[in-house]
């Protein structure tokens, strides 16, 4: 019996087909986030302890969101002039921005009331003690609540949704980054991205690697005002569909089969 050979372009395109399906695949290990990569027998690590965050100092160019909080309606007026100013229009970015107090080139913010203080240099919760230290001696039982409006950082590359994002709360590390840019693309390097933060001299770059678990207990877990976060892609993205053609493959492997069963 005569053996049978595949035709020289049929065994051409099962090979193209071949290296086309293992092309359009990005390894697990590149995926997944939080790998042990030091192994150890027994258990697997499951505690690991957070390093505080570093004591932001508010400096020169800073916006701080100021609010003396009091029972008497007559105090909140004086005291929060800004808000009483702007009317309605709901707590918009804009209007926070707008209801701020920043900080000039002295260090000094103008509050009313108390006039001048001097803020640059300070902790947020610094000077917030300063502000109600102030406050104090004009008035008593008033809480005074002070926030940072501009933290804000930048995420840039392989996320599905980049940008400028602002953060309203104390802190935000790189997996909540991470989250508010609607997550990292499949093609993205996880384990070499890259952090660039404003230092008094300039900027420096921090290399992350959200693959490894060891992330959890890195300086740079946590990130600062102005961080900007770039994910570069894979190397040889471009030779990788972002949407794989399956319809394509499963069209281009069916006339593959008519040709062998047609040259049978």
């Amino acid at each position: 019996m005569k053996k049978f050979e595949l035709p020289r372009l049929t065994k051409s395109l099962l090979f193209f087909l071949t290296i086309l399906l293992f092309s359009s695949c990005v390894p697990q290990k590149d995926i997944f986030y939080l790998q042990d990569k030091t192994p150890e027998e027994g258990e697997a690590k499951t505690e690991f302890q957070n390093p505080k965050p570093p004591d932001y100092k508010l400096k020169s160019g800073d916006n701080l969101y100021i609010r003396v909080v009091s029972l008497d309606e007559t105090v909140n007026n004086v005291f929060n002039t800004n808000q009483r100013n702007l009317g309605g229009g709901g707590q918009t970015n804009s209007n926070i921005y707008l209801q701020s107090y920043q900080i000039d080139p002295n260090g000094f913010i103008t509050f009313p009331i108390i006039g001048k203080v001097v803020v640059s240099g300070l902790t947020i919760e610094e000077a917030q003690a300063l502000i109600q230290e102030h406050v104090d001696k004009y008035l008593k039982e008033t809480t005074v609540m002070v926030r940072l409006v501009n933290f804000k950082f930048t995420i840039l590359g392989e996320v599905n949704r980049p940008g400028q994002f602002y953060v309203y709360q104390n802190d935000i590390n790189i997996f909540e980054a991470i989250g508010l840019a609607g997550e990292i693309t499949n093609y993205a390097d996880r384990d070499n991205i890259k952090l660039v933060r404003k230092t008094d001299k300039g900027s420096e770059v921090h290399i992350l690697d959200i693959t490894d678990e060891d992330i959890l207990e890195s300086d740079d877990f946590y990130l600062m005002p102005d961080d900007v976060i770039y994910i570069k892609p894979i190397k040889g993205k471009n030779f990788v569909f972002q949407s794989f053609p399956y319809s394509v493959v499963f069209s281009s492997i069916s006339t593959a089969l008519l040709l062998i069963n047609y040259f049978k």
